[in-house]
């Protein structure tokens, strides 16, 4: 018998005024959860200074933190290339804001015990531990023993040119640091005996383009599952990734955006030349255009298709996954949709999910979408 229901969303930046407004069509939704999570993007202060030696996000106001809860989310996970933008003051600003609105958090702190802790909460007899790290870098906002900053993995890059041709197109391969897996793996063991559900939220993919799953993201994915987590998501990309199951626990490789609303990416904004220029320089190397009628959503228009997941749990840590597939309105907003409208989204996953060599498959379940496996689909 199923005792809780654990909802997750990915992306969300909050820069725009009225933020509760995005959150409209989905709140109902949101609210029907025991666990709602959302990732919080950048961070939310009036204080700070640019830190990062990568592209700066600009931070959000504190109070359109206040959305979060009235929209039904109790966990935030925090762990993402900019939360550390503006050096410690901000990270503490989001962190005090955070739980004074009585949402949990994990992934980052004003040290790397702290950023490592999960967020604990119980719903309906079911306990529930949630980890969040950064996968991405840069490695300027990880935290240290005193330092602020996200918890994060070590991921490498490796380039093999395996051709005569200096310069030319390199077999690319990415795994994660062991010791940083390891790491992950204490973190786990640490509370696994205690609780009854384990996620972990991982920062990490390529950004914008279309159905790519790096490689170190399956095998990463996959030994967090071995480690002991019951449900994986990924977020950063900013655009759907593909679903699949390993060992009958679900692997969400991106949630792609949900309420991500911001003008500093359209390549007219931003004070600085390097925020100009990135803003450019993203088009050109993932090959698209934001919808210029989308001032506050410059993102690639396929990334309008989302989805809230949607995972029934129970005490004995069984997990049944499912999504509600989402559509971001002309407004920036994500609407669920049911049966008939949402099939179009369901079938935008489960193509890019093929693409990506994955085998999972789609059935709707009332007004929610099982996640099986595409052997036991259900011949009609």
């Amino acid at each position: 018998m199923v005792s809780a229901r654990i909802l997750l969303v990915g992306d969300l930046i909050l820069d725009e005024p009225d933020p509760d407004s995005f959150f409209e069509p989905s709140a109902a939704t949101l609210r029907a959860g025991d666990v709602v999570i959302g990732q919080v993007e950048v961070p939310h202060s009036t204080r700070g200074h640019v830190q990062s030696t990568d592209v700066p996000a600009p931070p959000a106001k504190p109070e359109h933190l206040e959305a979060l809860p009235r929209a039904g989310f109790n966990v935030a996970t925090l762990a993402g290339n900019h939360i550390a933008d503006l050096g410690p003051d901000p990270i503490e600003d989001t962190l005090s804001k955070l739980t004074d609105l009585g949402i949990r958090t994990t992934g980052a702190g004003m040290n790397l015990s702290q950023a490592r802790q999960p967020a604990l909460i119980e719903a309906n007899g079911v306990s529930v531990a949630v980890f969040s790290y950064n996968c991405v870098g840069p490695k300027d906002g990880w935290a240290r023993a005193s330092k602020a900053g996200c918890a994060y993995v070590n991921v490498l890059t490796h380039y093999e040119l395996d051709h005569a041709s200096p310069g030319g197109p390199p077999t690319i391969y990415t795994f994660a640091a062991p010791e940083s897996v390891e790491e992950l793996r204490s973190d786990l063991a640490a509370v696994r005996s205690s609780v009854d559900i384990i996620v972990v939220a991982l920062h990490k993919g390529i950004g914008h383009v279309r159905s790519q799953i790096a490689m170190y993201e399956r095998d990463l994915s996959r030994a967090v599952i071995d480690a002991g987590a019951d449900i994986v998501v990924g977020h950063h990309s900013h655009i759907m990734r593909g679903i699949e199951l390993y060992k009958g626990k679900p692997i969400y490789h991106g949630l792609g955006n949900f309420v991500s609303v911001t003008r500093a990416l359209s390549p007219t904004a931003g004070d600085t030349p390097e925020a100009r220029a990135w803003a450019l320089r993203r088009e050109q190397l993932y090959g698209f255009k934001p919808d210029p009628n989308m001032p506050t959503y410059p993102f690639n228009p396929e990334s309008r298709n989302t989805i809230i997941v949607d995972c029934l749990v129970d005490a004995d840590g069984s997990v049944d996954a499912g999504l509600i597939p989402c559509w971001i309105d002309d407004a920036a907003r994500p609407v669920p949709l049911g049966p008939g409208d949402g099939e179009r989204v369901v079938d935008y996953v489960r193509t890019i999910g093929q693409e990506a060599g994955l085998s999972t498959d789609f059935e709707w379940d009332g007004e929610r979408v099982r996640v099986i496996a595409a052997a036991d689909r259900v011949q009609s």
